[in-house]
């Protein structure tokens, strides 16, 4: 039991600033785009507390940790208005990447971190940033690489409606009504896990390689 609060304790940091953060990320482009829901609504904030949503960003990982499966989660998602961005469909590319840009960010970040941890004497706290910091890539990525997957309302479904031609994308967002539905089911039946672990595998080992690790 202690060593099951002991790993909790370290990995809340890096899972709810890796929740929030992806989200504060649609907003600040989303307001720079034109678009200022999220910004009068005080949701574009670097407050977790803000964008805590009780079962995206607690139950669910906790669940999933529990379960020993790919940890993931969600934050209560930032509003924005695709209507009153500049140019809609184009800018609605740079809203949707935001967020994995941020993951992808705050994944080498932790990396320099653990590289940080490795290299220090010791001084009673490396191992606990050292595993802090492996929690910190891992979610990130997982964030990264789960939001990129080309399914509404997933950012990488909104890149895609960005990118394809207006018929082709007014059809495509149509999934999306369907899209949580088809990811949990993905989830329940292993599918998830089948796409998610080699695309993990080759992001794990592009970070090994660029920090030496």
């Amino acid at each position: 039991m202690d060593s099951l609060i002991q790993t909790l304790a370290i990995s809340i940091l890096p899972v709810v600033f890796a929740i929030t953060l992806h989200e504060a990320a649609h907003g600040y482009v989303a307001k720079f785009f034109g678009d200022n829901t999220a910004w009068m609504l005080g949701r574009i904030s670097l407050n977790p507390i803000r964008h805590i949503d009780p079962i995206g960003t607690v139950l669910v990982p906790l669940v999933s940790f529990l379960a020993g499966g790919i940890l993931f989660g969600w934050a209560k998602p930032v509003p924005v208005n695709f209507g009153r961005l500049r140019h809609p469909k184009k800018d609605m590319f740079w809203v949707a990447a935001a967020g994995p840009a941020a993951n992808l960010l705050m994944a080498l970040v932790w990396a320099l971190l653990l590289k940080l941890a490795m290299a220090m004497p010791d001084v009673g706290y490396n191992e606990a940033l050292a595993e802090m910091s492996r929690v910190g890539i891992n979610i990130n990525g997982v964030l990264m690489i789960l939001n990129l997957l080309p399914l509404p309302p997933l950012d990488g479904g909104r890149i895609m409606v960005s990118l394809l031609p207006m018929k082709s994308a007014l059809k495509f967002a149509q999934l999306e009504r369907y899209g949580m539905f088809i990811l949990f089911g993905l989830l329940l039946l292993g599918g998830l896990d089948l796409i998610m672990r080699p695309l993990l595998r080759l992001f794990f080992t592009l970070i090994m390689s660029l920090f030496g690790f």
